[in-house]
């Protein structure tokens, strides 16, 4: 069976006259061509038939009583062969019997002998209408088809890779639905391989906390994504995994639904428990010897008064200095190991930042006029907000910082503590006319046992975990440390603590 292809909606369409009467042939083609067809001519079915093998018709005006092959037998043929063509019928005997009968075999249209210009446009024209839509929808349903193709074989690649992930991967809908999870999602939860979708996620993840953190997720509630949270949890006894989900955005930037990303990090709290075990270990070990060590240089150094022992003297009390440092670096071994493990020293109590500040400025105002220097403390008249801490660990925030402040600041020079409000946080400066940072070492002084070394500096003792224990404790309270620095003229950190709903309003 012989098919038209079908045809582009903006090439002309191709409209085949089949009459035996010469004036009715030619007349038509001139009436066509002027609204825009392509026009054939053919005098009876014998040749019209030879020539719709050729010719790309989308439309035949077929006249019913021709000599030869019938009118009705050619309607009978085309049908047959070329289905998508549409016929309209011409007949001189207007009969509605003639008419019928050929409606019934599929003749699209009739326009009867005679006819006006008019009527023969309008009648291939409504043809013509519905020719282009019937290509348009056949254009459409193979983009369609082709779309739902590509659609599938997109979903079996991107199933393929999720399947080979090491990491666990659900995706949940808007309503916290479970429809996608790939083999390690199943085997870090021990859920079966036959596991179906479409529950809540509460079914697959027995964690309230992480389930919670999908549903804000899905409902938007979460503007930055960089601020949502790592969500640790423990399925089974000795597996630990760790969450990090993100929204599933549609075109318009609507949520979705969420996806989750869950490692298995059971391992690595194996190590970071035997770490901290081996260092609290170590350092229980050698605190106290050291500890004896460094008493009984102080014992001898109090009893070498003698001016013959000025050279031993010198030697031991390097080596007392040294047994300070590594006492001091037991100390903050210590401090890493409970901050990393989240304990922070004691319970959480009422801390007013204001007398703590006071406190530590007095009493470290003898250790900097040791070194010629002015140390100031300038605080609000009404006395800052209380917030809700380990007293210990805010203490040894601004220690650290006033100490290195002293440390850092050659002789004769002036050293500013202030505190004061900005929004819902506690503002604390430490200001000094020290040596100076420069700017590319300021990303690098929070890291572990980092200490910028230079001709001013290298006679500075120190661990190189003050800062970093700083840090530490300034983020368990959810604030912020920062630094600006310039070389020769001095250093500021400026420290954030966020002010719990406790503590009393913000001053203005």
């Amino acid at each position: 069976m012989n098919e038209q292809p079908a045809q582009e909606t903006t090439e002309p369409i191709h409209v085949m006259v089949v009459d035996d009467e010469r004036d009715i042939r030619d007349g038509s083609k001139r009436i066509l061509t002027r609204a825009g067809y392509e026009v054939v001519l053919a005098s009876n079915g014998n040749e019209a038939l030879d020539l719709l093998t050729s010719e790309p018709v989308s439309i035949v005006l077929l006249d019913l009583k021709m000599p030869g092959i019938d009118g009705m037998d050619v309607l009978e043929r085309i049908n047959r062969d070329f289905p998508s063509i549409l016929v309209i019928v011409i007949t001189g005997f207007a009969t509605v019997e003639t008419a019928i009968e050929a409606m019934k075999q599929s003749a699209y249209d009739f326009i009867p002998k005679p006819f006006e210009p008019d009527q023969l446009r309008i009648v291939v024209n409504r043809a013509a209408d519905k020719l282009r839509l019937t290509w348009e929808r056949e254009r459409l349903e193979k983009e369609r088809q082709g779309m739902l193709l590509d659609l599938d074989t997109e979903k079996t690649r991107l199933r393929t890779i999720l399947e080979v992930l090491p990491n666990g991967v659900v995706v949940t809908n808007a309503e916290g639905k479970v429809v996608l999870m790939n083999m390690a999602f199943r085997r870090h939860l021990n859920l079966p391989v036959g596991r179906s979708l479409g529950d809540p996620l509460e079914d697959y993840i027995p964690d309230a906390e992480l389930c919670e953190l999908v549903r804000d997720i899905s409902w938007g509630k979460y503007v930055d994504f960089d601020d949502i949270p790592f969500v640790e949890f423990s399925p089974f006894e000795e597996r630990h995994l760790m969450a990090r989900g993100q929204p599933v955005l549609g075109e318009r930037k609507e949520c979705l639904g969420a996806v989750l990303n869950i490692v298995d990090i059971s391992g690595l709290k194996v190590l970071d428990q035997l770490k901290s075990d081996f260092i609290a270990k170590v350092s229980h070990e050698l605190r106290s010897p050291l500890a004896t060590i460094h008493e009984q240089l102080a014992h001898v150094l109090n009893d070498m008064v003698d001016e013959v022992y000025k050279d031993d003297q010198h030697i031991l009390l390097r080596a007392k200095e040294k047994t300070s440092g590594l006492i001091s670096l037991i100390g903050d071994l210590l401090d890493l190991s409970r901050i990393e493990e989240g304990v922070i020293c004691h319970e959480p109590q009422r801390v007013e930042v204001g007398d703590l500040l006071s406190n530590i400025v007095e009493f470290m105002d003898t250790r900097a006029a040791s070194k010629g220097l002015k140390l100031d403390l300038d605080l609000p008249a009404s006395p800052l907000p209380a917030i809700t801490a380990d007293p210990i660990g805010v203490e040894s925030i601004f220690g650290n910082l006033i100490s290195n402040a002293i440390n850092y600041t050659p002789d004769g020079g002036h050293i500013q503590v202030s505190g004061d409000m900005t929004g819902l946080n506690i503002r604390v400066r430490i200001q000094d006319t020290g040596f100076g940072i420069e700017e590319k070492y300021l990303e690098k002084i929070f890291e572990r046992f980092y200490r910028v070394k230079n001709d001013k500096t290298r006679f500075i003792t120190g661990t190189g975990l003050g800062l970093p224990i700083v840090k530490g404790l300034v983020d368990s309270l959810g604030g912020r440390i920062s630094v600006d620095s310039e070389p020769g003229k001095g250093t500021t950190f400026e420290v954030l603590l966020p002010v719990d709903s406790q503590g009393p309003p913000p001053a203005d």
